[in-house]
Order: structure tokens, then C-alpha cells, then sequence
């Protein structure tokens, strides 16, 4: 498992999945799709379609990763994880295949996930890359919409060492005359995914060009915000029910999808898009997105865990009313840290910690490298024992932020279930 072990567990091509998808009746092909891709941004934009595609009244399958709490997460229809017999009966059932064909876990959860979404006939499945793009498992598929979020420095050991390296791989989703959205333009890559676009016949939009958030204000759990059209000169007033400020970025994206989908002659309307974009928590099952586990003591968790990922946190750490900020913190031993840690608060007092994994980077390993960046703390046997010291120590007024890596979050949000 990549999760647990790291890139070991990664199988660099699509002839598993395609020689298990095919011993099942090549069962992408059986539901129409929308395939997402990106550094970040991709589960939250994920989670934001297909909230919106449920409240327009499709049937809607969501596939991402990884799971956070309970591993039926991945697979939803209408938010509704998949049952737990559904799983045990697929690997029952297919006990030779998966001993034939010697997947690795994610190639076996793809295939759980399309078999799925083809037995109970969805309407449309949206679909989350799970690591780059082009060679991926999800990548068997033939989507309506290709829709990339952005392009940051992560998996570097994986996708390449530079930004025009990690985008070819994101841009390997653009098929043949489908249409591909592009939430954000980064002029120093953009060539790549024009040059992909041309040479599969496939329109190319970016969003932040057509798009422009004018005014970003906290409203309720969400955001308001206000968007303008800079192609027809309007502005429009939307409520997004996810906190955190990078959705601003997201939701650029989200919204030239939907306007390319109903191009493609998908029913959405002007009241479904806002209710799908008002409680995409409640219709998806969204976690750990600046989300708040508790009030008192103000505990806030975050699974951004790169370069990017990290600057969107910081942002919105600087953005809530704190006097002293506690942050249990946790990391994977293939993360870039000297792009991560430097961007982080030097004022605040640091809980270091490990997920119980091999591909874990130890706690002391990970306070020696803060202390070369002046971030001050200690290390911790476990992530309970972390969070225990930061409750201990909060004051009224102070906040605890829990994050720096998905496993981190998960383990936490156990608690909060």
C-alpha cells in the first residue's frame, strides 16, 4: 500500500486495472464520468461536483483517496458510502482474479469502485486521480470532462523534479476530443497542457482566466464569495459550505466544469448548483478540509501535506482570531521538507508526532528537522499523547492545528467521529 509503505507499493502503468476491469466486463465503460486531477484542490473539488450533480438529481458515484477514517469512504453514490458487504462480497467473489493478477491495493479499490458504480447503474461517477495522472489506475477511463486543479511540487520522487515534469503527468488524463478545465493558469506551465490539449482535439479552458474572485468573507461554516465573470462583465454572489480560503481557487474550477457540462447538455440548475455547493459536507461526507472538531478548546485539522498545501494552511492560521497557536504535527518520510517547514509559524509551539506506518517519518527525526528552521516543540510517542499535551497547555483564545499529514488528521478525527 503507496499509503503505508510509499512509492515501493506503486505499480507505474494501467495493465492491472485494465486486465481487471476487462475480466469484469469493462465496467468504466458502462457510466459516464468526470475524471479530476491536480496537486491540490482535487478531493475538494471532487466532493464540490458531485455534491452538485446529486442536488441536480443524478445519481451520482464519487471515488477519491486516501480514506481518512473508514476505507468505504472512496467509493459513495449520493454520499452514501459503499456497504460493507459490497466489499467483502467483490473480494470474495474475485478471490482468483486478485490472486492471478497480483495488484497492488489501489489497482484492486479501482476496480471495487467501477464494478460498483456499473452493478447500481449510476448516472455519472466522478472520479479522483490517485497519485499524478497519466499512468494512474483511474486513467482506464473515458470521461465527459477532464477537470485539473493545479500543479504544485509533491511526489517529486514519482512525478518528476520540476513543475513542467509534474504537469505532463497531470495532463496524461486529456483524452481525445473531451474537454479538460484547468482551475488554474500558471503561465510557466501552461504550454504543457495547450500543447496536450492540440494534439488530442481536446478543448482547453482555464478558469482563473475566464473567473475572478472579487471578495472572499467567512459566512456560517463557509464562505462568501464574490465572483466575477470576466468574460460578460457580471458578478454573482456564492455561498461555498467549506471553510478555508484556498476554496476560492477551487471553486473557479468547479464553476467553468459545471458550465462546460451543461455545454455537454448535463441539467444543472441556477438552485442546484447553490444547494450542491452549500452543503457539500452533508451531501458527500467531506473531511478534513479546515475543518473544526471542536470549539472549546478551538481545534482546527487540515490535510494539506505539500509546498502548496502548507501556504494555504498557513493563510488561514493567519486568517482566525488566535492568541497562541499549538500545532500537532506529522509527516511522511518522501515529503519535501525543506519546501514545508519553512513557511510554517515560528511563534508557535510544535507537537511532533508519527503516524503508526512504516512510511512515517519519526517524530524526533521530524522535530530535529523543525529545529533547523527555529520551529520549537517536542516529539511525542503518539499522536494521542500530542494532541493531549496541546489540549493541556491551550488557554482561552489559543488555537490547536492539527495536520501536516493525511494519517495525522485521520487519527484525530477518530476521536471527534
Amino acid at each position: 500500500m503507496f499509503t503505508r509503505d510509499g512509492a515501493s507499493a506503486i505499480k507505474k502503468d494501467t495493465d492491472n486495472t485494465m486486465r481487471l476491469c476487462q475480466a469484469l466486463g469493462n465496467p468504466q465503460n458502462k457510466f459516464r464520468s468526470i475524471h479530476i486531477a491536480g496537486t491540490n484542490g482535487k478531493g475538494s473539488t471532487s466532493h464540490m461536483l458531485a455534491s452538485i450533480l446529486a442536488s441536480a438529481g443524478y445519481k451520482t458515484g464519487l471515488y477519491t483517496s486516501p480514506h481518512l477514517v473508514d476505507f468505504r469512504e472512496r467509493i459513495r453514490i449520493n454520499g452514501v458510502m459503499i456497504p460493507q458487504g459490497k466489499v467483502t462480497n467483490f473480494v470474495n467473489r474475485h478471490r482468483s482474479l486478485i490472486e492471478e493478477t497480483q495488484p497492488s491495493f489501489f489497482e484492486v479499490t479501482v476496480a471495487m469502485a467501477f464494478d460498483y458504480f456499473a452493478s447500481e447503474n449510476v448516472d455519472v461517477a466522478v472520479v479522483e486521480v490517485g497519485l499524478g495522472g497519466r499512468l494512474d489506475s483511474t486513467n482506464i477511463l473515458v470521461p465527459e470532462l477532464c477537470v485539473i486543479t493545479n500543479i504544485g511540487m509533491d511526489h517529486i520522487d514519482l512525478l518528476g523534479s520540476t513543475l513542467a515534469e509534474i504537469a505532463s503527468e497531470k495532463a496524461g488524463i486529456i483524452k481525445p476530443h473531451v474537454p479538460v478545465v484547468l482551475s488554474e493558469r500558471d503561465e510557466s506551465i501552461a504550454y504543457v497542457f495547450q500543447q496536450k490539449a492540440r494534439k488530442m482535439n481536446a478543448p482547453l479552458r482555464f478558469a482563473s482566466t475566464e473567473l475572478a474572485v472579487q471578495a472572499c468573507e467567512p459566512s456560517g461554516i463557509g464562505l462568501t464569495l464574490n465572483i466575477v465573470d470576466n468574460i460578460h462583465h457580471i458578478a454573482n454572489e456564492i455561498y461555498v459550505g467549506l471553510a478555508g480560503y484556498y476554496q476560492q481557487k477551487n471553486i473557479l474550477g468547479v464553476l467553468t466544469a459545471v458550465d462546460e457540462l451543461r455545454k455537454l447538455g448535463w441539467e444543472i440548475g441556477e438552485e442546484q448548483l447553490r444547494y450542491g455547493l452549500a452543503y457539500v459536507e452533508g451531501n458527500t461526507g467531506l473531511q478534513g478540509r479546515w475543518q473544526t472538531l471542536s470549539v472549546d478548546p478551538l481545534i482546527i485539522c487540515d490535510t494539506g501535506h505539500n509546498e502548496d498545501g502548507i501556504r494555504e494552511v498557513v493563510a488561514n492560521i493567519q486568517a482566525t482570531a488566535h492568541h497562541n497557536l499549538h500545532v500537532v504535527i506529522g509527516a511522511m518520510r518522501d515529503k519535501d521538507l525543506s519546501h514545508m517547514l519553512p513557511q510554517l509559524p515560528k511563534e508557535a509551539v510544535y507537537y511532533f508526532c508519527s503516524p503508526d506506518m512504516p512510511r512515517a517519518l519519526p517524530a524526533m527525526e521530524l522535530k530535529e528537522e523543525a529545529d533547523k528552521y527555529e520551529l520549537k516543540g517536542q516529539a511525542y510517542s503518539s499522536i494521542a499523547n500530542a494532541l493531549t499535551s496541546a489540549k493541556r497547555a491551550y488557554a482561552d483564545g489559543d488555537l490547536i492545528f492539527v495536520g501536516g499529514s493525511n494519517f495525522v488528521v485521520a487519527d484525530v478525527l477518530k476521536e471527534y467521529k
